[in-house]
């Protein structure tokens, strides 16, 4: 490789170098313990949405397009190259909106990293313990990346963060298993600006296929293919984040704050912050479905006896789940299968027949959700204030300022299990589900993560 002239500023030289050398270094106790709740939390979203129609369009395209024998597409016996297994697993893993977030960044992290850092890590024989160090590595840069750009301003102006975060943290997390050295990280990088795309777009999908392949596949693979071409021998730009009309300035010229890309890096590890949904539905819509739960279970009242729900939420966060097209990111039509059925399911999240109910449709004319400025905070801990009035006269009050699943109200190990299963087991049946787990749970002892394979292919 040919010597460079490039200046490199320091923010780059401390950025390329931390991620060169990430997954050399042990992970803090707590932190090591996250991330495999995370993987079980992605493994099964993919699992499961290896089976709805934007998982199956994923596999079918994969499919046809062949490939070299390096990864495996989860859920299936397909195997294929690395960025093709990288692009169907992101794609399933976002099908039915079970995978996790990173609340602050407005990001989908797992759904995207964990797809390229597997696939790197099936291509090279890698260790389970190498590849969870990486999937920390990409959850840090996807959601730096984001904080730095400032995500509600970058999403109101037709962006959409999770593409764009998940993007890098793809990037880094397969750059990092494939042992690129800092200057060629920083090639990387470059490349994965030139790539850098997701608009706001998506969420008007009905059938959720554009919005998995930008929230899960384009990324990963993406990301995943940068990486490798850059271990192939590409160079090209040392520092996109500085210079004249650089990364930010084309993005964020006036909200940017580059140094959030390494204050704090390989100190405080973003993935603490990151959320598991509780109910199979869009992040800002775990809030509401937690208080309500809990009125019906403290009160045991019916749908029938409702006279008026008012849902106080975060207001950018209802921009996002106002009366959407899709049954699993809409707030009224989700409050009223609660009412109607006690809970919240994967069939009934994800049941479009449902939205033309006569009895949904009358229930949610006594819906509404309000969006609450007080509410909204920049950590995003999924918070809600509902007041419900009952024909009998009584108005119950309830409200929630971290629901279950956000980072100050975590799951469980259990908890996450207990998902997994539900999420799993249809597809794989209970003694494979319950093998899989297993494997998952214990990922650090595996010496190539390729073992996996016999426990997910169907």
């Amino acid at each position: 490789m040919a010597k460079s002239n490039q200046e490199v500023s320091p923010l780059m030289a401390h950025l390329s170098g931390y991620i060169a050398t990430a997954v050399n270094n042990p992970l803090p106790a707590e932190v090591a313990d996250r991330v495999k709740i995370h993987l079980v939390d992605t493994f099964a979203a993919m699992i499961s949405g290896s089976r709805l129609l934007p998982g199956k369009t994923a596999i079918a395209h994969v499919k046809s397009l062949g490939g070299a024998r390096e990864a495996g597409v989860v859920g299936t016996r397909i195997v294929t190259s690395a960025a093709n297994a990288a692009l169907a697993n992101g794609m399933c893993g976002h099908a039915d909106e079970t995978d996790d977030t990173h609340p602050p960044s407005l990001t989908h992290p797992g759904t995207s990293v964990v797809p390229a850092a597997l696939a790197i890590g099936e291509r090279g024989h890698l260790s389970g313990e190498r590849v969870l160090r990486a999937i920390v590595l990409g959850y840090d840069i996807c959601a730096r990346l984001l904080i730095a750009l400032k995500p509600m301003p970058f999403l109101r102006s037709g962006h959409h963060a999770g593409a764009f975060g998940q993007l890098f943290g793809a990037a880094a997390a397969a750059g990092a298993l494939l042992k690129l050295d800092a200057r060629r990280v920083r090639y990387l990088i470059s490349y994965t600006a030139q790539q850098a795309s997701g608009l706001y777009t998506m969420f008007r999908d009905p059938e959720h296929i554009e919005k998995a392949y930008a929230m899960g596949g384009m990324p990963a693979h993406n990301g995943t293919a940068a990486a490798l071409m850059v271990a192939d021998g590409f160079t090209g730009v040392e520092d996109v984040f500085s210079g004249e009309r650089d990364f930010f300035y084309t993005f964020a010229p006036e909200e940017v704050d580059r140094n959030e890309m390494i204050r704090g890096l390989g100190r405080d590890y973003e993935i603490l912050r990151g959320g598991i949904k509780r109910w199979p539905v869009g992040g800002p819509i775990q809030g509401p479905l937690h208080v309500l739960r809990e009125l019906i279970q403290q009160h045991g009242f019916k749908a029938e006896d409702v006279a008026k729900l008012v849902a106080r939420m975060p207001d950018k966060e209802l921009e996002i789940v106002n009366k959407r097209d899709m049954p699993d990111i809409s707030v009224q039509h989700l409050l009223a299968v609660m009412l109607l059925d006690g809970n919240v399911t994967f069939a009934s999240a994800h049941d479009f027949a449902r939205m033309k109910d006569a009895r949904v449709l009358d229930l949610r004319k006594r819906i509404e959700a309000v969006g609450d400025p007080e509410l909204t905070d920049a950590q995003r801990r999924w918070r809600c204030v509902m007041e419900v009035r009952l024909k009998d006269g009584r108005v119950l009050r309830h409200q929630t300022m971290a629901a279950k699943g956000s980072f100050e109200n975590p799951l469980t190990p259990a908890e996450e299990n207990a998902k997994a299963l539900d999420l799993i087991v249809p597809v794989l049946g209970k003694k494979r589900a319950a093998a899989l787990l297993s494997a998952l749970w214990t990922f650090e002892q595996l010496n190539d993560v390729r073992a996996l394979r016999q426990h997910y292919a169907r």
